[in-house]
C-alpha cells in the first residue's frame, strides 16, 4: 500500500520548501564548518529510491520510523510518500543542531514526526520493545576521528560497548558509532539502512564495524556508488548504503553486493558468503574482485620494501628552487634534489645529468641539513638568519620539533622505481610507476619502491634491466590496483605501502624467470 494521491502532493509541496530551506540554511555556514561537524545533506532523489527500497524489504507492516540524525527531513519526506499516514504507526527524528532542527520542526508540524533536538549518542533507548523502531534509515554525521574529542571518543566507545558488545577502534568516524549505538532502538527483525563512507569497507579501524554486521545482525545488501558519481556535491567521500535485519544471520548466509549505477539500478551485482567476508581484508572488492582473484601468490611485498616518501613537515619552507636557495644562502652539501608532485611531474621516466640530478624543466631541492648550529652560525650567516627566523614557527610544528637538529629530515635513500600515493583515474590506469634514474628522493605523495635481494640482485647495475622491472609494474593491473588500495569521492584512489605490497606480482615473477 502506497501513500495516497493527495498526501503525496502535499508533502510534495513541503519538500519543495525544504529544498529550498536546506540550501538557504547550508549557505549560513562555510563548508569548512558544515565538514567538521559532518553536515551533509541527503540528496533528495537519493532519499526517495532509499525509501522505495526499504518499503520492499519491511513489506506490509504498520512502520515505527526513525531517523537518528534527521537533519531537514529528507528521508521522513521519502516515507510519507511511500506508506499510506494510517500505516505510520510512530516516526521519530534526532537532531542535534537546532540550525537544521528548528525549521524541520516547523516545517513538519502536522505530521506523525516527533523531533527531538537532542544528541541521538546520549539518549536513552527505549527499554520497553513495544517502543522500539522496525524501520531505521540514517545519513549520519561523518566526522572524522580527530574532529571528537577525547572525552567524546572514550563516551562513544563506551556506548557502543553496553549497546553491542563491540569496542569501535579509536580512529572510527561518528557514523560508526552512531550504526552500534542505535543497535537497542530497533525492534527484533527491523530493518536499517545506512547511508555512510565506504571506507570503512577495507581501513584498520573499520575491523570492529564488520565484526558486528557479520554477527550481531544479519547484513543484508551493501551497495557502493561509483566514486566517480559522488552522492554528495560537497563532499569528496565515497558513498556506501548499508541494509541490515535485526536478527542473527544463518548458517550460510549471503550478502548480496552491488556496485555502481542506482541502488534500484545497479551497474553490478552478487552474493557472497559471510565466510568470504570474514576472510577478506577489504570489501570493496566484491562482488567482482578480478584482479585479486586472478592473483598468484606473489606480490610486490616479495620483491619490494615500500615506504612513503618524506613528511618535511613543512614544504613551503623545505623545498625550494635553486635560487631560493642561493637568496637563502643554503650551502650546496645541505641541499638534495627531490622530485616535484605528481601533478607537477610530466614524464614518468626522469633522466639525470652526469651529477646524478634529475633533467627537469624546474629543479627543486630540499633542506637536510646535519651542520651543528655554531657552524652555521659562523660560516653561513645568511642561512643562519633564515633558519632563525623560523625556529619559532616551522621549527615548533610537530614533526619538525621531533628531529634533532630540526633542519634535517628524516633518512631516505633514492630508489629507481616510485609509485603515486593517490591518483584520479585516468584512461585505463589509476597509480603511475615512475621510474627514477636520478638520485633525486620524492616527498610523501609517492611511494618508495626498494628491490629486496633477489630483484636487486637481477638489477645490479644494468639499467636496461631496472628499465623491465619498471616495465613489468607498469603491466600492472588495474583492477588489482583499485582492488587492494582505497577509494575516495570523485574516483581518488588510494594505496598505503602495506596495501601496495599485498599487489599480486605475477609480472616481476616472470621477469625473474627468464
Amino acid at each position: 500500500m502506497r501513500a495516497a494521491p493527495a498526501l503525496k502532493s502535499a508533502v510534495e509541496r513541503i519538500e519543495t520548501r525544504r529544498l529550498a530551506l536546506q540550501l538557504a540554511r547550508d549557505q549560513l555556514r562555510s563548508r569548512q564548518q558544515r565538514n567538521r561537524l559532518g553536515q551533509f545533506a541527503t540528496p533528495g532523489a537519493l532519499a526517495r529510491e532509499t525509501l522505495q527500497y526499504a518499503h520492499e524489504l519491511l513489506g506490509s507492516r504498520q512502520v515505527r520510523f526513525l531517523d537518528p540524525a534527521i537533519g531537514t527531513g529528507a528521508f521522513y519526506a521519502a516515507l510519507l510518500r511511500e506508506w499510506p499516514m494510517a500505516a505510520i504507526d510512530a516516526a521519530t527524528g534526532f537532531e542535534i543542531d537546532r540550525h537544521y532542527g528548528e525549521p524541520c520542526r516547523s516545517l513538519w508540524r502536522g505530521t506523525p514526526l516527533r523531533l527531538r533536538l537532542e544528541d541521538f549518542t546520549a539518549a536513552a533507548a527505549p527499554a520497553h520493545p513495544a517502543q522500539r523502531f522496525n524501520l531505521l534509515i540514517c545519513n549520519p554525521p561523518y566526522v572524522r576521528h580527530h574532529h571528537l574529542q577525547a572525552a567524546d571518543k572514550v563516551r562513544l566507545q563506551q556506548r557502543s560497548v553496553i549497546a553491542t558488545g563491540v569496542r569501535l577502534n579509536g580512529l572510527a568516524g561518528l557514523y560508526a558509532h552512531f550504526v552500534t549505538v542505535a543497535h537497542p532502538w530497533m525492534s527484533e527483525d527491523a530493518i536499517a539502512g545506512w547511508l555512510i563512507p565506504g571506507e570503512f569497507m577495507d581501513v584498520n579501524y573499520g575491523r570492529e564495524l564488520k565484526d558486528y554486521l557479520l554477527h550481531s545482525v544479519t547484513l543484508l545488501r551493501i551497495h557502493r556508488f561509483d566514486p566517480t558519481e559522488v552522492q554528495f556535491s560537497d563532499a569528496l567521500v565515497s558513498s556506501a548504503m548499508v541494509w541490515l535485519r535485526n536478527q542473527k544471520p544463518g548458517r550460510a548466509h549471503q550478502i548480496e553486493f552491488t556496485y555502481g549505477g542506482s541502488l534500484s539500478r545497479p551497474r553490478t551485482r552478487g552474493l557472497v558468503p559471510a565466510s568470504r567476508l570474514e576472510a577478506a581484508a577489504k570489501w570493496t572488492g566484491f562482488p567482482k574482485d578480478r584482479g585479486m582473484a586472478r592473483a598468484a601468490a606473489a606480490t610486490l611485498g616479495d620483491y619490494f620494501h615500500v615506504k612513503r616518501g618524506i613528511a618535511t613537515g613543512a614544504n613551503a619552507f623545505f623545498i625550494m628552487t635553486s635560487e631560493q636557495a642561493v637568496r637563502r644562502g643554503i650551502p650546496q652539501q645541505c641541499l638534495r634534489p627531490i622530485l616535484p608532485g605528481p601533478r607537477q611531474l610530466q614524464c614518468d621516466e626522469i633522466l639525470a645529468d652526469a651529477a646524478g640530478d634529475p633533467l627537469l624543466t624546474r629543479s627543486l631541492w630540499l633542506l637536510d641539513c646535519r651542520l651543528p648550529e655554531d657552524r652555521i652560525r659562523r660560516d653561513y650567516p645568511l642561512f643562519w638568519q633564515s633558519l632563525e627566523a623560523a625556529r619559532a614557527g616551522v621549527g615548533q610544528r610537530y614533526l619538525c620539533s621531533r628531529r634533532a637538529p630540526w633542519y634535517s629530515q628524516e633518512a631516505r635513500e633514492p630508489t629507481h622505481f616510485l609509485c603515486t600515493y593517490m591518483a584520479r583515474r585516468r584512461g585505463d590506469g589509476v597509480q603511475r610507476f615512475i621510474f627514477n634514474r636520478s638520485s633525486a628522493i620524492a616527498a610523501n605523495t609517492y611511494l618508495m619502491l626498494y628491490p629486496r635481494e633477489a630483484l636487486a640482485a637481477f638489477i645490479g647495475d644494468d639499467p636496461a634491466r631496472a628499465r623491465r622491472v619498471w616495465q613489468a609494474l607498469k603491466s600492472i593491473d588495474t583492477q588489482a590496483l583499485i582492488a587492494g588500495g582505497r577509494v575516495y569521492g570523485g574516483g581518488m584512489y588510494k594505496l598505503e605501502p602495506r596495501e601496495l605490497m599485498r599487489i599480486p606480482a605475477r609480472s616481476i615473477a616472470a621477469l625473474l624467470r627468464t
